[in-house]
């Protein structure tokens, strides 16, 4: 068929499968001769094996609507025209080989004996085992630190340890875990001291402290009594002085002390401030079981610029 040339018949007359329709079968359409051809089982080539097939030979056909008879034996036999390549001498194995893997890490063949389970589970274990210990430690970490808290929040401050405790009759017996203490203004005043109360901040009751302490011979005496037993013992003096240091001389049951009493400007108050020169220092004695007389006095070279507040003891040497 060329351009412009339908050939000698319509493309219906062409259609191998014409004769199915009605009008093919109008213009003549046939089937096809000799069981072959289209849509016929006859026209089916069988597979056979490599270098079997016959060329150029007549393939044996059926009757039409006849399925030919196949050659070789019955169903599930092998088939002459066709045999599987493992069949044949020489062929390809029946069974396909699977390669062999030595266990462990001995020195057989192989790529390596396949995967070391073993390690692997070892090297989990240890890591659960770390994340575990980890946890553990951090849970005991903060145990810790919560009872830590717990027992700083239940312990006395030293602030709290050495408040001074509330002012009493130095005259009554005193016990050994309740030692007196005494407001400056009951004291035995000697020279030019004297009580007042103008400058603010005195613990004394009242407010009332003693001044008039800066001259040679002036001096406050405490008679103590009740003392539990001969020892060691902490005399406190509570006082205020003007931003600059000064001192005092102690003298304990007559016995001046080699140590004088330091008034110095521990609470770091300015220069001529008295209020803000409230504070408190303290001297190591030894007291006899009973009464015991304690006196703090201006002596020659003391500086005594000072207001005295209240005095009092504690059992044992008190180390700051």
């Amino acid at each position: 068929m060329t351009s412009g040339n339908n050939g000698a018949t319509t493309p219906e007359d062409d259609d191998p499968f014409g004769y199915l329709y009605a009008d093919g079968q109008a213009n003549g359409a046939q089937p096809p001769s000799g069981g072959g051809g289209y849509g016929y089982p006859g026209s089916v080539n069988r597979a056979r094996a490599v270098g079997q097939r016959q060329y150029g030979q007549q393939q044996p056909t059926a009757p039409y609507g006849q399925i030919p008879q196949q050659q070789g034996g019955a169903y599930g036999q092998p088939n002459a025209h066709y045999a599987a390549p493992e069949t044949h001498p020489g062929g390809a194995p029946t069974a396909q080989q699977q390669p062999a893997y030595s266990g462990g890490s001995g020195s057989g063949g192989g790529r390596g004996g396949g995967p070391n389970t073993k390690g692997l589970l070892i090297g989990a274990i240890a890591v659960v085992a770390a994340v575990v210990i980890g946890i553990g430690v951090a849970m005991l970490g903060g145990d810790d630190k919560d009872k830590t808290g717990n027992e700083a929040d239940s312990t006395p401050t030293q602030s709290q340890q050495s408040s001074a405790p509330s002012p009493s009759n130095s005259n009554s017996q005193a016990a050994e875990e309740d030692l007196p203490t005494i407001d400056a203004k009951a004291l035995a005043l000697g020279g030019t001291a004297a009580t007042a109360s103008d400058v603010k901040g005195a613990q004394a009751d009242g407010g009332v402290y003693v001044q008039g302490f800066n001259q040679v011979g002036s001096s406050v005496t405490w008679r103590v009594d009740g003392i539990p037993k001969s020892g060691k013992y902490t005399v406190f003096v509570g006082y205020s002085v003007p931003g600059k240091d000064q001192n005092a001389t102690l003298t304990v049951n007559g016995t001046a002390s080699d140590s004088p009493v330091d008034l110095k400007n521990w609470s770091g108050g300015p220069e001529g401030d008295y209020e803000k020169g409230w504070t408190k220092t303290y001297n190591w004695i030894q007291l006899n079981k009973g009464t015991n007389t304690i006196k703090v006095s201006c002596e020659q070279g003391n500086q005594c610029d000072a207001l005295l507040d209240q005095m009092w003891l504690i059992k044992g040497w008190y180390k700051s």
